[in-house]
């Protein structure tokens, strides 16, 4: 019974996560222009627009295919070399759909799902593992997406406006 509590919190956790990230970035691409979305800041940089769609084809691979046991179609170079195929607002549906069908799979799963061992990208992961991954990628590159529209902006982007991020533990 320990067991299935953890395995909850985790899910609810990593949930959680891709939802708050998920809203982050689509924040970010509200706040930009068409041209700015698939902006580079150099040549040795990926646009906003390259970032979403590679976080779709990640979150794609580790999760719905390994875990949720779809076929891999992935073609992650095609992810960073697009320039302009979508407009921001598909881009955004994109992301959605995709965070929003990982969400239903993460609450489907079971405790075996979870400790089964997946093969990708040649890396070799339990679930918690994939799904560790796919959250953790995920907000590494929500970081990313969120300093460079504060870059193109230049204002804060208001994600923790109301918070009090400097409230101690009680103990």
């Amino acid at each position: 019974m320990e067991n299935n509590k953890l395995v909850i919190e985790t899910i609810k956790h990593a949930v959680f996560r891709l939802e708050e990230n998920n809203a982050k970035i689509v924040s970010c691409l509200e706040w930009l222009s068409e041209d700015e979305v698939w902006e580079k800041p150099n040549e040795a940089s990926n646009s906003m627009g390259n970032l979403v769609l590679h976080l779709c084809g990640n979150l794609t691979q580790y999760l719905l295919s390994a875990l949720g046991k779809r076929k891999d179609e992935r073609d992650r170079d095609a992810e960073f070399s697009a320039s302009k195929i979508m407009n921001k607002q598909a881009l955004i549906e994109k992301l959605t759909a995709t965070v929003g069908q990982c969400v239903d799979l993460l609450q489907s799963l079971d405790q075996n799902s979870l400790e089964t061992k997946y093969t990708v990208q040649g890396y070799h992961y339990s679930g918690v593992g994939n799904v560790i991954h796919a959250v953790e990628h995920f907000a590494y590159h929500t970081g990313q997406i969120a300093f460079w529209t504060k870059i193109l902006r230049r204002k804060d982007l208001g994600f923790y406006a109301g918070m009090n991020l400097n409230k101690k533990n009680e103990g």
